[in-house]
């Protein structure tokens, strides 16, 4: 039987590597490890990695495992879901991994200017509906570009038509470097083992038959960010409840 969610987060407080700072703590408030998460956490000057949105945790756990030299965070509102990263990270006794239960829109209380050194966002909600929580929209990445290093590197995996257009036309209208650009990366001949990590949910969209886009680029535009014009395909649209529907797991993501 699986364990309910006061269990998980009961045991989550109890792991070292997991942060689960209350909305007090963080609501225009630094937290306490802001500026100091080489020095006082990870306690080297490795680079530090973020996955925004993490679900289950397991991209955070894959690449801390294949990187030893990289600090790698998971980021997610969703205590329950990261509960399965944060034992991973225990049974693989990892010390380059932590966890951060919060909502994004708080993240810069957690972090100072520079003190990251890249972003993933792996299938986050397309939002099409809601710009300003696209997690790849101007509002987010105006944040992370505070956050990151300059010219910092921003990674979208997603199974959306419609995120990775976006994306990719927001990198075009800002004038932003591209790095890397696959709207079907499995049936390409691009081979990275940081990209053969496959999510819980990419697992679920691959088995439809859906193809799995990758897009990077640098956040290296200092000039205010302009939000780009894209349509919304309407089988997209009408397809929006996929999420519930294809991956069946009883919980949005």
């Amino acid at each position: 039987m699986a364990k309910n969610k006061l269990q998980k987060f009961a045991e989550m407080d109890a792991f070292s590597h997991v942060i689960q700072a209350s909305f007090d703590e963080v609501f225009r408030n630094d937290y306490k490890l802001k500026g100091l998460w080489a020095k006082n956490f990870f306690k080297n000057d490795h680079p530090i990695i973020l996955e925004l949105g993490c679900g289950k945790g397991e991209y955070t756990v894959g690449l801390a495992d294949r990187f030893k030299e990289t600090n790698f965070i998971g980021v997610d509102i969703k205590g329950a879901r990261m509960h399965t990263g944060a034992c991973q990270a225990v049974d693989k006794e990892l010390n380059n991994v932590a966890f951060i239960r919060t909502r994004i829109e708080l993240i810069d209380s957690f972090f100072s200017a520079g003190e990251v050194s890249e972003i993933w966002l792996t299938f986050p909600d397309p939002q099409m509906n809601k710009a300003k929580k696209r997690l790849s929209g101007t509002r987010f990445l105006t944040m992370y570009a505070h956050l990151l290093k300059p010219g910092g590197k921003i990674h979208l995996k997603t199974d959306s038509n419609f995120l990775y257009n976006y994306t990719r036309e927001m990198a075009k209208v800002n004038k932003l470097t591209v790095l890397s650009d696959y709207n079907d990366l499995y049936n390409s001949d691009f081979v990275n083992d940081i990209l053969s990590i496959h999510t819980y949910y990419e697992e679920r969209f691959m088995s439809h038959g859906i193809p799995i886009k990758y897009f990077s680029f640098l956040l290296d535009n200092v000039n205010p960010l302009i939000e780009p014009e894209v349509d919304i395909p309407f089988d997209e649209y009408h397809n929006a409840g996929r999420s519930v529907k294809f991956l069946n797991d009883g919980e949005e993501r």
